[in-house]
């Protein structure tokens, strides 16, 4: 049965926010002067964007430890069990996005050992946690969840029976996990630990004690010094100190960075949702995006200039910008590349040629399939170009040129101003590689401008999202430069309204999509003037003819279209900028009108840190 007897750096960070893109859960930890459980609920509350489905705190107090969990929003479970007035000035908490096991009391964390005397919050997966299970069975050990997470807890207490030493245990059980994970472990003893590989795990130091989470905002509120650990990397907080060791023992010293962040801009203001702000917000955003990154700019100009292979690769939204920004390299740079999903790349990345340079786009900078494309493309000689809003993320510190957004907080799941700002730096390299033949610079505030006047149009918009409430299938036609954000588009429909939506490249409408096409669906047209317009003009009559209903997003309004959005003239490059604004807004009130969180939309989480 079980038993259980320095070196200081200052970095300016402003506007930033670490979202952690497979699963994506919250882990925070405390230890310190002030009462715990009140402070770890409201770290939660910060992180919440990571995961909402269950949330649950643990503390110490006087060698016992006490854990309420629940389903829900961590406001709901909170009201329901008082997590904030559980005793002790030590504990742990978590808020989860499920992958193994369902959404249950017994599968929220914070998991405890058999004997209850070591409580666990874990974030990521343990692919060998099958294996290790089975062998902890096989000594006694009693299971109360479906989850991976619990067997840390398991083999926590297990090491530590079998060594007698806590720093051993710690050690021993994360050499044992396979996969992407951190965790935190909080001892009966008032002992906290944490441990991390491939998953982010940061130290706050505060004048009142220390906090260990997954994400910087989490105790961004108490105190703006952390330390960011490597891979490998284990931290015990024990009486009033804190030791930093590897996997294997040997100690180390990471240094405390200074992050300055604006508070204010992780608070939905007078905004109902985190969404519809952000979306406001690319009105600033689009302007400040690669500010004071001019010189990184044209650094990666010159490495695409000189390269022999280039590619560009990322997830969801952040695949769309490769597209986009295939697109302008081949028609302004006159470079050819590819554009390449990341959770498809990493099956090639094997065969690219070893003088490559890939370019990978992701707002956390640390989507799982994202890094293992880079790992592998390094062992290979690639060079490795980013373009991040997180500077101090995994992926930026495997870069050998990294490049920051400069959007800020974005807590809202669906990417919206991260989408503009990825694009536009993307817009910023393309044009400094061709001399500047796009002329991004002169163009910023009209783009502004025009940015403004679009989110201005919400009634429009809020009229269209209730007259297409009812529809089953929305269907996004785009040509050329235009497609990727038809698939952006459908993209927003589908996360934030949960309506059936697929983009689709408009000259394909005859190769089979048409047959789909009754007086039952709704399409989105995109139809700007520019060298597709009148290709995609004859599509929508075609499609008039079936009976459909037709939004055009364009320049110039026609009958063909029973709504029409109009977007200001600018220089034709600049439109996928511009065209997806209506999309972001449409999904945002889409979502009202079918009562649906658009910040928290079901099943998804903001970031995907494991595969």
């Amino acid at each position: 049965m079980c038993q259980y007897n320095g070196h200081f750096v200052y970095l300016a960070i402003f506007n930033y926010v670490i979202k952690i893109t497979m699963r994506v859960c919250s882990i925070i930890g405390y230890k310190g002067e002030s009462l715990a459980a009140p402070l770890l609920v409201t770290c939660l509350q910060k992180m919440e964007y990571r995961g909402y489905d269950s949330v649950g705190i643990g503390t110490i107090n006087d060698g016992k430890v006490s854990v309420r969990k629940g389903v829900g929003r961590v406001e709901d479970v909170d009201s329901t069990l008082l997590l904030r007035i559980l005793p002790g000035r030590i504990g742990i908490g978590h808020t989860r996005w499920a992958t193994h096991g369902r959404v249950t009391e017994a599968n929220a964390h914070p998991h405890t050992s058999c004997n209850g005397e070591i409580a666990v919050v874990h974030n990521g997966i343990i692919q060998n946690y099958s294996q290790l299970k089975s062998q902890l069975l096989m000594k006694g050990h009693v299971f109360k969840s479906e989850t991976d997470s619990e067997v840390i807890a398991h083999l926590l207490e297990d090491d530590y029976k079998e060594t007698g030493d806590l720093r051993g245990a710690i050690s021993n059980t994360s050499k044992k996990l396979a996969g992407a994970f951190s965790f935190i472990a909080a001892f009966s003893d008032g002992t906290i630990a944490g441990a991390r590989f491939d998953e982010p795990l940061i130290v706050g130091i505060s004048k009142d004690g220390y906090y260990i989470s997954s994400d910087v905002v989490g105790f961004l509120n108490y105190t703006d010094r952390a330390i960011f650990l490597d891979n490998r990397d284990i931290v015990i907080l024990k009486g009033s100190g804190m030791e930093m060791i590897t996997f294997d023992g040997a100690p180390v010293v990471r240094p405390v960075t200074q992050v300055a962040w604006e508070f204010g801009g992780i608070d939905k203001g007078t905004y109902a949702h985190f969404t519809i702000k952000e979306i406001n917000e690319q009105v600033e955003t689009i302007v400040k995006s690669g500010r004071g990154q001019e010189s990184k700019i044209e650094e990666v100009s010159e490495m695409l200039k000189l390269a022999p292979f280039i590619y560009f690769t990322g997830s969801g939204t952040s695949y769309h910008c490769a597209l986009v920004a295939k697109n302008l390299l081949a028609k302004y740079g006159k470079r050819k590349s590819d554009a390449i999903v990341s959770s498809e790349f990493q099956y090639l990345v094997n065969d690219i040629e070893r003088d490559s340079v890939i370019v990978a786009i992701s707002q956390s900078g640390e989507t799982a399939d994202v890094l293992e494309v880079i790992k592998k493309a390094k062992t290979l000689g690639s060079k490795i170009i980013s373009i991040v809003n997180v500077p101090t993320s995994s992926l930026a510190r495997l870069s050998d040129v990294s490049i920051h957004m400069n959007c800020g907080p974005e807590i809202g799941v669906a990417a919206t101003k991260s989408f503009t700002s990825q694009l536009t730096i993307l817009y910023a390299i393309v044009d400094s590689l061709s001399g500047g033949v796009i002329g991004l610079e002169d163009q910023k505030y009209k783009l502004q401008n025009a940015v403004k006047e679009l989110v201005e149009r919400q009634r429009l918009i809020e009229q269209i999202a209730e007259e297409i409430k009812d529809v089953k299938d929305i269907y996004v036609l785009g040509r050329s430069i235009h497609y990727p954000i038809a698939l952006e588009g459908a993209l927003k429909i589908k996360e934030l309204s949960y309506v059936h939506a697929e983009g689709i490249p408009a000259g394909e409408l005859k190769h089979g999509p048409l047959a789909l096409i009754d007086r039952n669906s709704c399409i989105l047209v995109l139809n700007p003037n520019d060298s597709t317009f009148d290709d995609v003009k004859a599509n929508a009559h075609e499609i008039k003819a079936r009976g459909a209903s037709l939004i055009g997003i364009g320049n110039s309004p026609s009958d063909v279209y029973d709504r029409f959005i109009t977007i200001p003239e600018m220089d034709e490059v600049f439109y996928p900028l511009l065209e997806v604004i209506p999309f972001q807004m449409i999904a945002y009130y889409l979502a009202l009108e079918k009562d649906a969180n658009p910040d928290y939309p079901r099943n998804l989480a903001k970031s995907v840190t494991v595969k």
